[in-house]
Formats: C-alpha cells, structure tokens, sequence
C-alpha cells in the first residue's frame, strides 16, 4: 500500500510538470527571462563595498541559508539597479509587481542552491526527516520495480524533494529592500494605483498582537491508502480538503478521508501590526489613517507599541471568505505585507555601536570640562533658560540603579519630574523635547487621557475575538519616559490611577476576567499651571499647587516655574527668541550642542553603568536629609502662622498641613539623583561632588516653593542664584549676599575667625548655591577688605 501511494504521488507531480511545460508561448518565455535575470543576479552580483575574496555578496547569502545559518535574505534595489544598467525598466517593474518577483527570487534561490559546506545533522528539524524517509523508501521502491514508477527512468534520493512543494521545504525567506529613490509616503497617499507595488510608509505603531503560528503548508493523510497530500495556503481562509485524490481510491471508490498532519505541516511566525500616521502628517480638520501590517517570520516582534518605524512592503487587498464579500459587495480592506522594518529610535539596550559614535562620545568626555554642562545645555537649546531645570531632565533620561531585593521588594530607579509654573515658560515644549530625544517617549496631555488610556484597557481582539489587554500610554512608555502635559486639568479618579505606576511601576489589572500586572517601568514627566491660571504670591504654594500630597511626595524633584518681569532678562529673552524666530536655530554657544543621536548614544553607555554608595558617604548623606527635614519642618510653622494669622484678619486661608512637606522619599531621590550623575561619568561609584549636586538640586526644587514672595520669580531658586527665565532666581548681587550672610553665621556659630575652606564649601553648596558663586562672593568681599583668602586657597579669614 504504501509503495502504491509513494508512485501515485510522484506520478502527479511528473504529470503536473508536465502541463507546465506545455504552456510556453511569450509569456511563459518572458517569465523564463525574468527568473534567469533573477537566478544571475544573485549568482554574479559584487558590491563596491565587499572583499573581493569573498566572492559575490548574494552568492555568499545562498551558501550560508543551505549552512542553516541564515533564514532571510534581504535584497537590495539599489543593488539590483547596480546590477543591471542596460534594463532600466527592471527595478520599476519589481516595485510595480513586488509579490510576483518576490516568488521568482525565491525561486531562483531554490534551484541555484548550493549544497551545505558543512556538517547540518546537528540542525535538522522534522522535513529534513520526512525528506530523508521519503527518499529511503524511493529508493527501496526502484529495488523492486524499476519500471513501475515512472517508465525507464530511475529515482534517486535528490528526486524524492521533488514530491514536496517548495514551500514545504524552503527555510529562508526574500524580502525586497527598497532603494533610495523610493520615499516614505504618509498613509493617505497610499492609493489603488499602488495595489501590488512596494511602498514605504513612515508612522507610529499603536497595536501589536501577540506572534501566533500561521499555517502555510497543510500535510494530510488518506486513512484508507496512505496516500500524503499537500495543501499550500495563501489566503487568511482556507478550506481544508477532505477526500483523497490518489487513484486508488477513486478507483475503489473508497472516498478515503483526509487527515491533517500537523507535524509534517509548516507554520510560519505570524504578527499584525496596527500602523498610524503621524501627527504632523495629518491635514487640518481631518483625524489620523491607519493601517494594518502583516508580519511574518523573521521580521515578527520588530515593532513595539509606541515606536516611531518606517515599514516597506507590498499593498494588497484583504480577500475576504465567499459570504463575507456578499455583504461587503466591491468594497474591500487593504493591508501591508511588510518586507522590511526599520525602527527610527531603538531602546538603549539595541543600540548598536559604531566607530562614529564611540569616536564622538570619546571627544565629548575629552574635550568637555564639565560633560554634565555641556549635555544639559544641549537638552532644548531653543529655549532660553532653564539651566538647573535642563540638568534635572538630563538626569532623568539617565536614571538611577534600580535596587531589587532577595525577598521581592523593589526600589525604583527611574526618576520622576513635575514642572509647575505659569503659561508661556516653555514647559509643554521641554516635555515634547524630552519625548523625542528618548529612544521611548510617549507625550500625553491630562484632560485628553483617561485612567485607562494611561494605564491599561480590556478590548476584544479583531482576529481571535479574545478578551486581551491593550496597554495605555505608561505601559507604552515601559523603560522610557512619559510625559503627561496639563497634569492639573486631568480627573481626579484618573489620576488616581498613576499612584502605583510612580512608585511601584506596575499596572495591576483585575476586570473582564483578566487578573494581571503590566510592567510599567517608566518615569514620569509631568507639567502643570497653578489652581488660579498663574501663581499667586499672596498664597501659600499648598494653595496654589491643586495636587494632593500622596502625589507630590513621588516627585524626585518639581520646580516652580514663574513669569516675572525683569528688563535684563526680558531683553535676552527677547533676543534669543527673534534670533531663534529669523534663523530656525538656536544662537551661537560656547560648544557645539551634542546632537540627539549621539546624546542618545551617551546614555545608553551611561545606564549600563551600576554605580553604588561608599560606605564613607552614608553619614554625610544622612545628616544632609536631617537638616532638609528640619528645615522645611520650619518653614512649614511660619506658613501655617501666617496662614493663621491671614484667617484672624481677613478670614481667608486654613491652617492647613502644607503640600510640600519633605519626605523619606525625597532622601531616595537624593541617592537616585547621585546614581544618575555618577552613571554620567562612567563611574562605577558615587563621590562627594555627585551627593553635593544632587542635594543642591533638591534644595533648588525645594526652595522654588518655599520663597515665593521673591520679587524675581522662582525656579532655581533665589539661593541658586542662576539667570533662568521664569525660575526663582534673583540675581547675582542676591546670591552674593546671601552666601556672605551664610559664612558670617557660620563663623558666629563656631567663634571661628578663620574659616577651613574644606568645611566651608559643602555647607554653601549643599544650600543649593554653585562653586562659582562662591568663588564671585569671596572676591567680591575681597575687594571691599572685609575677607582674606589664602595664597593656597585652603583658608578664609574674616577680617
């Protein structure tokens, strides 16, 4: 029986061959044309670029998929136009019919494959068994009667792959790599003259599937004469056969039921992607275009919700089952059949490294003084200002070491940054800034997000009509940034719904039947306006601020941004703005702005960096925290007295506990902020000067709130004394004088005359002033003859 079967079944592949041939004529002629053009091309084809001795590029490819060492084969246009020059026609018509020639490449690929050069049996898989079954029996078959077969003619081994489709046994996979003349197009220009061409879109990846097996190759089985039968599936539907077709059950009559093997089958890794058009693509008035794309093999899970890629691929029709196209009549969906995927901004851990950017990184940490200004000011070098605000998002996008306990506990790195503060001080426009220079950045608004659109929402999936969840914008942005814009207008039922993903940085789930946690590992840029529009200083900032607590105290660090009218500042604001408005650039600096990619490069550098505390740094840490806390206790008494005391006389405010009362968890950011600026020097350990940036940085935040009746704005505070626009500064003279007033209590404390430089810097620093500033005091108070530095610098005297 089983011998009759096997010469039934290569009998109808001879016939089948046969009826081939039969049809030539111009077509089939000019199909032998093509395929031989093909077949040459990737025998003979030399690129520039390659050694000579290793032979043709493509030549090589073949060797390696019949080593199984390699599964696709990616072509060229480019190299195809190279190739052949006297055809200029040739490439336009594989962009025109890219699924027919995708077939005659692989065509070609199957008959000009050489054989392996090495040893496979450690890689075979189950065809590479039924190959080598099929043959054996062939071969015992010819033993017995060599004309029963096939007439005169003999079969060996090589014959019996011929009883298989090419399908069946193909393992690799041609996918056509547009050239450079071929530009990305939006969705929307995506039109029926391009059905069957390769296009190129560029857009936004909102759904992904889950990778499921797709059936390409359906085996089955005769119950009655063993008969094997071969399905191959092109379409999304199929109907699988039912009756044997070998001539011995039609002679008998047997009608012998089919049976599908899903073992002999083959399946291919299958994806669909959810594919949208970017904002600015889309015209005025209209909404954004989407479009499903179909990925399979190789190029399954290239694509991640929320990245930025541009797909190639070829645009066809979806066919639909014979009812569905009764009730949808001419009207069809389209789809991309992607053959090429190129993610425009990769997590850091994809990076891959070149010589460029190692060569620029290494100028960077050579020729900079100080990288941590020169990378901060290169964040939004448009917008003026914004000098301690830029650091503190420069740290962010580096982050701290995430700490994981034995017992399961879990401390976060990541950082998360509030900016609060009027209209107009460039707030939305750092949060977009910060969106697109990180490799994964979502940017969301408060009152267009709902609790599920940020966390995550139950829908029923449109092909396996399951019940799967859909990730909101924080599962998006998982090891990334998010950043929510308008973070005040947002519900407060919503906001709710970010307390645990600040924190803990999962999204628990428990609705529709579904119990599960979302990683979502991200941190949290947020911006927001006061309760009345723009601050008001005759309020305390718990008034001002409408956010609760619970929610502040996760913040790592929120700066209060104001609008203030100073004539110098607006003057340089004014200029910036115009030269910015005439020239599309940001005014010359004094060092050249690190470019994106290669800031980009930076940190993921930076983050495979895990810095840790020193022992002999704990104390200092510890007695900094303690003074903050007692420090902010005290501020939080005078504003609850005044607070008082405007109820006794005018009857307005509360006593109530202020909003930005300092936290244990503020003491977390202080050591995550020190990781983060550790990690900027490749440093594998937290020194002194991180732990002093890093409490700098917190008072900075702190004091942005707690000296609100400043005359001159807030945000880097008055103590900072820095020049931002819009940030709590007062200007130099100030800081000058509050860092004399600082050393005169200091020396008063101590009934000391003469001051030790080593325990006079940390105390002026960790109030949130710079080195510099107080270097610009002592001389300052050096010239007036009221102070006395030392030849060495070691020691300050009060005259």
């Amino acid at each position: 029986m089983a011998s009759q079967s096997f010469s039934q079944t290569f009998g109808s592949t001879s016939s089948g061959a046969n009826v081939d041939t039969s049809s030539g004529g111009a077509g089939m002629s000019n199909y032998a044309e093509e395929k031989a053009k093909c077949a040459e091309f990737l025998l003979n084809f030399k690129s520039n670029l390659d050694d000579p001795a290793l032979g043709p590029k493509y030549a090589r490819m073949l060797q390696e998929v019949a080593n199984r060492e390699r599964t696709s084969i990616p072509i060229s246009l480019d190299d195809v136009e190279i190739f052949d020059k006297d055809d200029a026609t040739f490439v336009s018509r594989i962009v025109r019919n890219a699924r027919r020639y995708i077939s005659l490449l692989s065509d070609a690929v199957d008959e000009n494959l050489p054989p392996p050069t090495r040893d496979i049996s450690d890689s075979q898989d189950v065809l590479d068994v039924l190959r080598i079954s099929r043959a054996q029996e062939l071969a015992q078959l010819q033993q017995i009667n060599d004309n029963e077969i096939d007439g005169s003619q003999s079969i060996s081994s090589g014959n019996a792959a011929n009883i298989f489709p090419s399908a069946l046994m193909r393992r690799f996979e041609v996918h056509l790599i547009p050239g450079v003349k071929l530009k990305a197009v939006p969705i929307r220009q995506v039109k029926a003259a391009k059905v069957g061409a390769l296009v190129r879109i560029k857009g936004m990846v909102t759904r992904v599937s889950t990778v499921k097996p797709l059936l390409t190759v359906a085996t089955y089985t005769c119950e009655a004469c063993a008969y094997e039968v071969y399905q191959e599936v092109k379409a999304r539907q199929f109907n699988p056969l039912t009756q044997c077709p070998s001539e011995r059950c039609q002679t008998n009559k047997a009608q012998g039921r089919l049976i599908l093997q899903t073992k002999a089958s083959k399946f291919d890794k299958y994806q669909e992607v959810k594919f949208q058009e970017l904002p600015d693509q889309v015209p005025m008035g209209h909404i954004p275009r989407s479009l499903t794309v179909y990925l399979r093999g190789e190029l399954t899970r290239t694509c991640e919700p929320g990245a930025l890629v541009t797909i190639c691929g070829v645009f066809l029709p979806l066919p639909y089952s014979p009812q569905r196209q009764m009730q949808m009549g001419l009207v069809t969906e389209t789809y991309l059949e992607a053959t090429d995927v190129v993610n425009h901004k990769k997590r850091y851990s994809a990076m891959e490294s070149s010589e460029a950017m190692e060569s620029a990184v290494l100028r960077l940490q050579e020729g900079s003084e100080n990288v941590y200004e020169v990378l901060s000011q290169s964040l939004a070098p448009e917008i003026y200002g914004h000098e301690d605000v830029k650091k503190a998002l420069l740290l962010l996008l580096i982050g701290g070491v995430t700490k994981r306990m034995d017992e399961g506990m879990k401390l976060r790195g990541d950082l998360n940054v509030l900016l609060m503060g009027d209209p107009g001080v460039a707030k939305s426009q750092l949060l977009k800034h910060i969106a697109t220079v990180a490799p994964r950045g979502i940017y969301t608004t408060g009152k267009g997000s709902s609790g599920v659109g940020l966390t995550a929402a139950v829908v029923r999936d449109a092909t396996t009509k399951e019940m799967t969840l859909e990730g909101g914008a924080l599962v998006l942005a998982d090891m990334g940034i998010c950043c929510i814009d308008e973070f005040d207008k947002m519900e407060e039922g919503d906001r709710t719904a970010i307390h645990e993903v600040m924190e803990q940085q999962t999204v628990s789930i428990a609705k529709a039947g579904i119990t599960t946690t979302l990683n979502a590992r991200s941190s949290v840029l947020a911006a927001a306006n006061p309760i009345y529009g723009r601050y008001n200083k005759k309020l305390s900032a718990s008034q001002n601020i409408n956010l609760p607590n619970a929610l502040l105290s996760r913040f790592d660090l929120l700066f209060l941004l104001l609008d203030v009218a100073n004539y110098e500042k607006d003057e340089a604001l004014a200029r910036h703005v115009t030269y910015v408005h005439r020239f599309s650039r940001n005014p010359a600096m004094k060092f050249e702005p690190v470019r994106p990619e290669v800031l980009r490069y930076f940190i993921a550098i930076a983050k495979q960096y895990q810095p840790s505390i020193p022992e002999h740094l704990c104390g200092y840490i510890v007695e900094a925290y303690v003074t903050l806390r007692q420090q902010d206790a005290n501020e939080h008494a005078r504003e609850r007295q005044q607070q008082q005391f405007r109820q006794r006389q005018y009857g307005d405010g509360g006593a109530n506990d202020a909003q930005t009362a300092m936290t244990a968890r503020q003491l977390l950011s202080i050591l995550r902020l020190s990781q983060a600026l550790a990690r900027l020097r490749f440093s594998t350990e937290v020194i002194h000067q991180d732990v002093d940036e890093a409490i700098r940085l917190v008072y900075v935040s702190k004091a942005s709130l707690s000296e609100q009746d400043d005359t001159n704005g807030t945000g880097n505070s008055a103590k900072a004394g820095t020049t931002n626009r819009g940030v709590r500064s007062s200007g130099s003279s100030d800081a000058t004088s509050k860092i004399f007033r600082l050393l005169l209590e200091f020396a008063t404390d101590r009934n000391l005359k003469v001051l030790a430089m080593s325990d006079l810097e940390p105390v002026v620093l960790r109030k949130g002033f710079t080195s510099q500033q107080l270097n610009a005091c002592i001389g300052y108070y050096q010239e007036l003859e009221v102070m006395q530095l030392s030849s060495n610098g070691t020691r300050l005297t009060l005259i």
